[in-house]
């Protein structure tokens, strides 16, 4: 599937309900004297879905991998600190949230990995570069090889068939 906007994309999506259930988090009275770490984590859990948006805006492939693993590197930073919140006595009380977070947070985590493998492995090196014929040609062979994956996959089925 190919997304058009940042806000398709189910990774960002993801990401913006993180930082929402940060921000929910912190509006708990155990984070009273804590104001430092409230301030960091509702910082890192926005920073995630802020740099999957400016990456898949910047128009290069390059960019883009720059910007998903500095959300990656944001998300670790709000699991870390939730871990963090787990040892101290004040945050007990929240341990059920806590957990479901980091929960979260690592299921951005692998998703920002596997698209950032799939960008490393792709021939295209962003929109900004291709022009109209370059898109058509690209379209053409993703065509091509789904046509010959489908003929394969028949010519496999050919073959399974018993004899009469």
């Amino acid at each position: 599937m190919t997304y058009r906007r940042f806000e398709e994309l189910p990774v960002w999506q993801g990401a913006v309900e993180l930082a929402e259930k940060v921000y929910n988090l912190t509006r708990a009275s155990a984070f009273k004297g804590f104001c430092s770490l409230k301030d960091q984590i509702e910082r890192a859990a926005l920073s995630v879905s802020n740099n999957i948006a400016e990456g898949f805006e910047r128009g290069t492939t390059q960019e883009l991998l720059t910007f998903l693993y500095i959300a990656r590197g944001s998300a670790g930073e709000v699991r870390s600190m939730l871990c963090f919140m787990e040892r101290l006595p004040e945050f007990k009380g929240l341990k059920y949230e806590i957990s479901n977070l980091k929960s979260l947070s690592e299921s951005i985590s692998r998703q920002l990995r596997a698209w950032a493998e799939t960008l490393q492995n792709s021939d295209i090196p962003g929109q900004r570069y291709l022009t109209d014929k370059e898109k058509r040609l690209y379209e053409h062979k993703k065509q091509q090889e789904e046509f010959l994956r489908q003929l394969k996959e028949i010519t496999e089925q050919g073959r399974k068939k018993p004899e009469p």
